[in-house]
């Protein structure tokens, strides 16, 4: 007979028997029979200082492993801060699992303290909202939500935890994981997209997406090199392919390089594997919408795909490629514009000076680059959202999956937690995390966590003193008429001591090398405040 046990510790033990190693967290009374659970579980408890913060963490762990991140936080105002992260979660199409304390049952529609509904709130922006009102249900809930957030297009599930329902006790025993379903392409898909491609002109693959393995990424490289294809990126999905690659033509989206556009845009045939054709990474539906598509994807309804849609295969990018490498050869087609966009890509992305002004970031990350032999230490990039981004997206290489930890749905506050989840993840690894002054200070709490855990993470507070990018759309739109896009700041180099972390403050290009390799010698977490002109908007073109 087995033991009973409380409804909330039946919680902790299914994620165990789930592989979950930790949990993301801000502590709430909603949900206390879960922590007490968590007291005695081998699953790390990590603390954070704000629920969005947690979140974020969470939606970062997703992308790395590509099992579910966990996030747990209270009811009402707790929910609502890691909302962010759920939208995240679920425009990046990235498997996440929130766990929200929720008010006893019998208590519900009274407007009861902190009370909100989950399936009002995140029925739009999550795969599916559960709630567990029957004790005796607890694990297969659980075991639910990890298989729906990473199964079809992969996606944020959220889990409803009524406080009273959490104590009662259950006869209930673990259930075995439920195993996500692992499409690959059929003979008869393969044959339909090496038919398109003998007809095709300028064919091109668009990657993105998760799920992306090491092997997966060789496995598109050696097969874009032997089919003379040209391979271009979604946004922030760049580092699914080996930079190096001579199949590789750079990234779409917000800051992309004339040479990609130019790809896509004359391209006749576009694979896009593993993410749909959107609307960011074509220039707002407006860039190579004529060519055929096809969407190649775990996801059956081609889920924000948009334009002209040729065929569907339903496959992850994983073993598509495997199988692609060895049947969809070109072996009589001409390689020349495949390295011709590698050049070109090459070329744009590497750093050159912007300008004498404060911090010369094109020069920094040229130093950076140096300094740090990207190619040997590999360190997995962070950035949130904002004109700070343009500059490590574009002079940053990567060479395997998991080293960049972005938000396709331009959340701001991502990156330092974000920096956070990669470190404990990938324990040993350098984590650099490139941060705007109004995006560091939206999540910049989460550097207590670094601190606590002694994590090697950089941190580059790029400050200009406003919000740029909606300053640079006023520029535009209305010139000479600046509002609400303003910052004071504090001093973050005083303000990461004050944290534990090493802190300092680079006002002059001159003074960045000296600066970075000393914060590349600290053990634990280190930022540097870069004062930079405030009239930049972005890399040099």
């Amino acid at each position: 007979m087995p033991n009973p046990c409380s409804a909330g510790h039946l919680v902790v033990r299914q994620l165990e028997r789930s592989g979950v190693e930790r949990v993301y967290c801000v502590p709430g009374e909603s949900y206390l029979d879960v922590l007490d659970g968590l007291h005695d579980s081998p699953i790390d408890t990590v603390v954070c200082r704000h629920e969005g913060g947690a979140g974020f963490m969470a939606v970062a762990e997703g992308r790395l492993t590509g099992r579910p991140g966990v996030a747990m936080v209270t009811r009402g105002p707790g929910a609502a801060n890691a909302a962010i992260a759920v939208h995240t979660a679920w425009q990046d199409a990235t498997p996440m699992v929130l766990f929200a304390g929720l008010i006893p049952a019998g208590q519900r529609y009274r407007e009861s303290f902190q009370e909100f509904d989950p399936n009002a709130w995140f029925g739009s922006t999550a795969k599916r909202v559960l709630v567990l009102d029957d004790p005796a249900a607890a694990a297969g809930i659980v075991a639910e939500a990890m298989q729906v957030a990473v199964t079809g297009r992969p996606g944020p599930v959220v889990v409803g935890l009524p406080e009273t329902t959490l104590t009662e006790l259950t006869d209930g025993v673990t259930l075995p994981p439920r195993a996500p379903a692992r499409p690959a392409p059929s003979p008869a898909d393969l044959d339909t997209i090496g038919g398109l491609l003998a007809g095709a002109r300028a064919p091109v693959v668009v990657a993105g997406g998760e799920g992306w393995t090491e092997q997966a990424a060789r496995d598109l490289a050696d097969w874009a090199e032997a089919a003379a294809l040209p391979v271009l990126t979604d946004f922030r999905a760049y580092d699914v392919i080996d930079h190096d690659s001579a199949g590789y033509a750079g990234s779409l989206g917000y800051g992309r390089s004339a040479s990609a556009a130019a790809v896509l845009r004359d391209s006749d045939l576009q694979l896009w594997l593993g993410c749909p054709r959107g609307d960011v990474p074509t220039d707002s539906s407006t860039l190579g919408m004529g060519a055929a598509s096809v969407y190649i994807g775990p996801d059956p309804a081609a889920h924000g795909h948009t334009g002209r849609l040729d065929a569907t295969v339903v496959a992850t990018p994983a073993a598509f490629v495997a199988a692609a490498r060895d049947v969809l050869v070109r072996p009589d087609a001409d390689p020349a514009p495949m390295r011709a966009a590698h050049e070109a890509h090459r070329a744009w992305s590497r750093p050159v000076p912007d300008g004498d002004r404060g911090v010369d970031l094109g020069a920094a990350f040229g130093i950076l680059r140096r300094t740090m032999d990207l190619s040997e230490t590999d360190p997995v990039v962070t950035f949130g959202a904002g004109n700070h981004a343009l500059w490590p997206q574009r002079y940053l290489p990567a060479h395997r999956p998991g080293s960049l930890l972005a938000p396709r749905n331009g959340a701001m506050g991502f990156g330092i937690p974000a920096a956070v989840a990669a470190a404990l993840v990938q324990p040993g690894r350098r984590v650099l995390s490139v941060a705007g002054d109004g995006c560091f200070l939206m999540n910049g709490q989460e550097l207590a966590v670094a601190v606590d855990r002694r994590l090697p993470v950089l941190v580059l507070i790029v400050d200009n003193g406003c919000y740029a990018t909606i300053r640079a759309h006023q520029e535009t739109h209305y010139p000479g008429r600046p509002s609400g896009t303003g910052l004071s700041n504090p001093d973050f180099a005083e303000l990461a001591k004050a944290y534990g972390a090493f802190g300092a403050t680079v006002t002059h290009t001159s003074e960045f090398e000296v600066a970075l390799r000393k914060a590349l010698d600290t053990p634990g977490p280190a930022v540097l405040h870069l004062r930079t002109d405030p009239s930049t908007r972005g890399p040099v073109s």
